[in-house]
């Protein structure tokens, strides 16, 4: 078995949890829980040993990297780090229901790195910009800051749907009633960008460094670091308002979402609309 098998069944694998959460959310039924937390686990461990054998197939084809060069490898582990954190967050807040929201983001980034065409899969030598030991410590901070975001966009649309549904005494009769309350969301929502921004901070640092050894300067303005630097900033300027005005509720949730559109037009569009220095990445 390859690693391109093992990760064909992380996809499916991750579209059953997918169903599995929704359907406690839609039919409530708890006792599910425990088998879509499992199914999710095994299925990211299936996913983690598919990276490493795809490392280990570099290897053996004489190139030797780490999988995370081209953009089919960079959207395996976005889908990864996704549900890494995901797990984190439903063991640390004892909620299942997060996952009816954040799970279908790594199987539709699964889906999209199995399914597309308009992709690379194979593995091929690096280009010689990417051949520095700053290419595993940039690409896992910035995606694991992106993964952050993914999971407070989605935790923003839970907001959004559990605020614009009319509560009720009967704890079962809205979907709005088996969410977390407002203020759990809201607090887990500003907890992932804040941990968010603080890996992204870190990949564009890495990122700067790793640029000025490569070609010879910290910051070139490529349309690549550019976007980096809006979504950056974008999130600063939430975070700040949240500490100096109090921003919270249905304005931070509608800014979660919209701040990870930003982040997927720094991650894939630049890539595929953009020319640049980061345009090898699409490959």
């Amino acid at each position: 078995m390859d690693s391109s098998q093992l990760l064909g069944i992380t996809t499916f694998t991750y579209l059953f949890s997918t169903v599995l959460y929704i359907a406690i959310l839609v039919f409530k039924t708890p006792k599910l829980g425990g088998v879509a937390t499992v199914f999710t686990a095994l299925a990211w461990f299936v996913q983690t040993a598919g990276l490493v054998l795809r490392w280990i197939e570099s290897y053996q084809m004489g190139i030797g990297h780490a999988p995370l060069t081209n953009m089919y490898e960079s959207v395996v582990f976005f889908a990864w780090t996704i549900i890494l954190l995901y797990l984190l967050i439903e063991w640390k807040f004892k909620t299942k229901i997060i996952g009816a929201f954040a799970v279908p983001f790594a199987f539709l980034a699964m889906a999209y790195a199995s399914f597309s065409t308009e992709i690379n899969k194979t593995i091929n030598p690096l280009v010689p910009a990417l051949q520095s030991n700053w290419l595993i410590a940039h690409v896992v901070t910035c995606f694991v800051g992106y993964a952050a975001f993914a999971v407070a966009a989605a935790l923003g649309i839970m907001y959004l749907l559990k605020s614009t549904s009319p509560d009720t005494d009967d704890a079962s009769s809205t979907l709005s009633n088996r969410l977390p309350s407002l203020a759990v969301i809201d607090d887990i929502i500003h907890k992932t960008m804040v941990f968010g921004f603080i890996w992204l901070s870190g990949g564009i640092i890495t990122g700067a460094i790793w640029a000025n050894s490569a070609w010879g300067t910290y910051w070139s303005w490529d349309p690549k670091e550019t976007w980096s630097l809006i979504t950056w900033f974008f999130y600063a300027i939430i975070l700040h308002a949240r500490y100096t005005r109090g921003w919270s509720g249905t304005k931070i949730a509608l800014l979660a979402i919209f701040g990870f559109v930003s982040v997927l037009f720094t991650y894939y569009g630049v890539n595929f609309l953009l020319s640049g220095l980061h345009s090898y990445g699409s490959s």
